[in-house]
């Protein structure tokens, strides 16, 4: 799944029942995340902390969709470990686990590794993470090894950057934004249009190339 690409509406059995990912979604932002296997101790930590961080998720009209070719019942029963580990989780777990036991979800997005993914005996999905838009479109992706645990805060970063370009898309982030810092205007943009766009005020960085093409601005809401 490619970016750009659109998701399909695909059936799928969860720990919340079945569902029809398309009526699923509605009108939310997904992050659609996969995991090597249950019972395993990164994954027990990454369940767990993205659990933990719902709230945050829930505030910018995420949902929360996890993934393994485990069974339900397995998936069950280590939610059961997973909120004993993390004390912070209360209640019911807040997002579905989907059970992807003949591999095909996994085989059509792609999250088995190069090297196993003919071996339905061996093959494990990697740590594959896809952030969808409300249209059903794939806008950004992390792949992570299965001895690398992914960053909670990276994740909600990213869904900031892509909801704020999304809504202004005469600007783009720049390395190690986070909300309310600079902000980059595009190369589109000319700078007369850039001024008015940003009344605020922009700022132009001089290069030895003498080429302007680096303006920043931090009037944007």
């Amino acid at each position: 799944m490619r970016l750009g690409a659109t998701v399909p509406n695909f059936k799928a059995e969860t720990t919340k029942g079945p569902i029809q990912f398309h009526d699923w979604q509605g009108d939310s932002w997904v992050v659609l995340f996969s995991h090597p296997a249950d019972f395993t101790p990164v994954c027990t930590t990454e369940l767990g902390r993205i659990a933990s961080h719902n709230a945050e998720f829930v505030k910018r009209n995420v949902k929360l969709l996890a993934h393994s070719v485990d069974k339900v019942k397995s998936h069950i029963d280590w939610v059961n470990d997973i909120k004993s580990y993390c004390p912070d989780i209360h209640g019911e777990f807040p997002y579905p686990i989907i059970a992807d036991e003949d591999r095909s979800l996994a085989v059509k997005f792609g999250m088995l590794d190069e090297q196993q993914k003919n071996d339905p005996e061996i093959a494990k999905t990697v740590r594959a993470l896809y952030i969808i838009s409300p249209d059903h479109v794939v806008r950004l992706s992390m792949f992570y090894p299965m001895s690398v645990g992914r960053n909670v805060d990276e994740i909600i970063r990213s869904i900031d950057a892509l909801q704020l370009t999304t809504r202004i898309t005469q600007i783009a982030t720049p390395a190690n934004w986070t909300p309310g810092t600079k902000v980059v205007i595009a190369p589109t943009v000319s700078d007369d249009e850039a001024r008015k766009l940003f009344p605020g005020g922009i700022e132009f960085v001089t290069m030895p190339s003498g080429q302007n093409y680096v303006r920043t601005t931090t009037h944007y809401s």
